[in-house]
């Protein structure tokens, strides 16, 4: 008998066990990598960066049709908790359509923090066909994007642009005041510091009972914390988001006691829209949050 993963989204392709096999088929990579736990099941060991990118390459190939690689110290992301903000922020699109999601290049998003791995823009535009625009401080890591979207010919569905001042969210990198967007997204960095998301690892291997010093999920220092830990860059976005030209703006929020100072700072820019969505992903929770100004 399957068991559904009952947490994640309704339209999310992962909503089953990994079928290793199945897999295997487009990535013939990852068989080196296939164990099986306690139970017998097939599964890989999670503590093991390179089985985490392979796993990663082979369900990009498998179900989104995507060639996906990535330096071991860039953040390689869990792809069922990503595709899930790309189907919740299609509903929040679809309350605002006639409540029919929509699709193809005439919907434009903007990833706020895109990274190397690029993985909104990739899952969204595969999922939804929709125009994408991706923006990162990190020189190397817009590189990194730009040869994933080549290497896809996507280069007409996916732009990457350099934010030139780790000071700002938006500003600096609109083509110009009236730029429109359909809706905004940011998986924002949590940690307030260095030692603090090396702390936040090691809990992370102590419930997971695995002795080992590394990120488990790689990651450079934007992509992981900021000064004031992801309230600070929230509370910055929005205020910024006062000028962008879109009808939703929308974060995720990795901790709820966060929700208190962010809901604040909404409510003193005065929006006219506040939405938030609990999601989660085995043992993590999150939520979304989501503001409008119209």
């Amino acid at each position: 008998m399957i068991t559904l993963k009952k947490e994640l989204h309704p339209r999310n392709k992962h909503l089953n066990p990994y079928d290793f096999p199945q897999l295997i088929t487009v990535c013939p990579d990852l068989v080196p990598f296939v164990i099986l736990n306690k139970d017998g099941k097939e599964t890989i060991d999670f503590s093991n960066p390179v089985a985490v990118k392979t796993l990663n390459q082979a369900i990009l190939k498998f179900f989104y049709h995507i060639n996906w690689d990535l330096p071991s110290n860039y953040l390689c992301p869990p792809i069922p908790g990503r595709a899930d903000y790309i189907h919740y922020i299609a509903d929040l699109l679809g309350s605002t359509h006639g409540n029919v999601i929509p699709l193809g290049n005439q919907i434009k998003l903007l990833d706020i923090g895109v990274g190397a791995n690029c993985i909104y823009p990739l899952i969204g535009q595969s999922e939804y066909g929709w125009h994408f625009v991706g923006t990162d401080i990190n020189a190397e890591a817009v590189k990194l994007a730009k040869e994933t979207i080549k290497h896809n010919s996507l280069e007409e569905k996916i732009e990457i642009r350099l934010q030139p001042s780790p000071c700002h969210i938006f500003k600096g990198i609109l083509k110009d005041k009236n730029e429109y967007f359909s809706l905004t997204m940011c998986n924002p960095p949590f940690h307030s510091s260095a030692s603090q998301a090396q702390m936040g690892t090691q809990r992370k291997w102590k419930n997971l009972n695995v002795k080992t010093n590394a990120l488990n999920f790689g990651g450079q220092s934007n992509e992981l914390w900021c000064p004031g830990g992801e309230v600070a860059f929230i509370i910055r976005m929005i205020e910024e988001s006062k000028d962008v030209n879109c009808p939703w703006f929308t974060t995720l929020v990795s901790k709820a006691d966060h929700l208190p100072k962010i809901y604040q700072a909404l409510n003193r820019h005065q929006t006219k829209q506040i939405k938030t969505i609990d999601m989660s992903q085995g043992q993590k929770k999150s939520r979304l949050i989501a503001w409008s100004f119209k």
